[in-house]
């Protein structure tokens, strides 16, 4: 598996890297702040570890509550990926750094194989994909973030979906980068049942050239220039690009409403986040490139009496049970028996143009970011490797 996001020149000083983060004004984040802040959520982050000693983390990893069978060096994060990921999420802005959209909410760090990774040691001991989402869902964490993804897929890793799925957990996780380079090939994690995909958008709303794309993007989220650590000494911010970030921004969206509904369930949550987005084209109709459209947590908690359906039942219940005709074939080496996802697919569009009249733009629901993006490689025993949503 890879990590899915690119880190591409220096940015800002770290002073100036909030003035970077671009989406935060037209999410209209300190107004939803008024509101939800995240408080009382927990957020996995299956990634290449998290540093919580970073100015803006500190205090907002729960390094804790990570099962022993996969703690190992779950804070030692190797790339900087992770890292930025949690900042996007839960960071608290402090001494300059990245501001969180969900800026109260917690992070519950996990570290994944991958082919990155140096060393035997470094491999063998770090967890694998199935066995973090298993102890995520395990956890307290409500929302799983899986800002990483590969060609491959693993029955293992199904299945662990599948328990998360049954405790109530609401999952997330980058769609891809390699619309351009891999011939647009499926991508895993996101491409199992129960996971909900997530693609990238620039200011404008259209979707990002690298994007992959299919029937298995359920949401789009901003993801071109966005802020993010250029590396792992935890020195700089590079611009950002990816659906590494999109994912972590969808994941700090479901955040602040569930805090703000704490008894809702996922179903809830992902009910009225599907239901809210900004889209041209008819509710309950996806577009293969930015899915149900992107994301506005604002239009949820601005609205104290929405209605967000019944608490049992899944939301995208036929993108979960039925076959998927207009998503990219498995990759040969990929298991003949991986699952189907997705239908009711459109071929467009690739862009959402609607006006909106509490955006403060006539074409824009977001702000405008950095442009990093980077690579990591998960590996699976026995099924190959995960690509991590990151891309350099």
């Amino acid at each position: 598996m890879a990590i899915v996001s690119t880190s591409l020149a220096p940015g800002a000083a770290a002073l100036d890297i909030q003035s970077k983060q671009w989406y935060l004004a037209p999410m209209k984040a300190d107004t939803m702040w008024k509101t939800s802040t995240g408080k009382g959520i927990k957020v996995a982050v299956i990634d290449t570890g998290v540093n919580p000693a970073t100015p803006s983390l500190r205090g907002q990893v729960l390094v804790g509550e990570v099962a022993k069978s996969v703690s190992y060096h779950v804070t030692k994060d190797f790339n900087g990926h992770g890292t930025s990921i949690a900042e996007l999420i839960a960071g608290t802005g402090t001494g300059g750094g990245i501001k969180g959209l969900a800026p109260d909410a917690k992070i519950i760090p996990y570290r994944v194989q991958l082919d990155s990774l140096k060393g035997k040691t470094e491999k063998t001991k770090t967890a694998t994909l199935a066995a973090d989402i298993r102890a995520a869902a395990d956890s307290d964490a409500k929302i799983i973030n899986m800002s990483i993804g590969g060609p491959l897929y693993d029955p293992d890793e199904e299945k662990a979906v599948k328990y998360a799925a049954s405790k109530g957990k609401l999952l997330f996780a980058s769609v891809g980068n390699e619309a351009q380079t891999k011939n647009n090939q499926i991508e895993y994690p996101a491409f199992y049942p129960y996971v909900n995909g997530v693609s990238a958008a620039d200011r404008s709303g259209t979707v990002a050239k690298f994007a992959e794309h299919g029937t298995y993007v359920d949401l789009a989220a901003p993801g071109v220039d966005v802020p993010t650590w250029c590396d792992n000494t935890f020195t700089e911010y590079c611009k950002g690009k990816g659906t590494s970030p999109a994912t972590a921004i969808v994941s700090a969206s479901a955040a602040l409403i569930w805090s703000a509904h704490p008894d809702w369930t996922a179903n809830q949550v992902l009910r009225v986040l599907v239901d809210t987005a900004g889209r041209t084209w008819a509710k309950g109709q996806r577009s293969i490139y930015l899915g149900y459209g992107l994301v506005r947590p604002r239009k949820v908690l601005e609205n104290p009496k929405i209605n967000p359906g019944p608490a049992n039942v899944d939301p995208l219940a036929a993108d979960n049970y039925t076959g998927d005709e207009a998503t990219p074939t498995p990759t040969p080496s990929a298991s003949k028996d991986g699952p189907a996802k997705g239908a009711g697919a459109t071929s467009a569009p690739s862009t959402v143009a609607a006006q909106d009249p509490d955006s403060g733009t006539s074409a824009t629901t977001w702000v405008t970011l950095g442009a990093a993006a980077a690579v990591l490689v998960v590996g699976g025993v026995g099924y190959g490797v995960l690509r991590a949503r990151r891309s350099r």
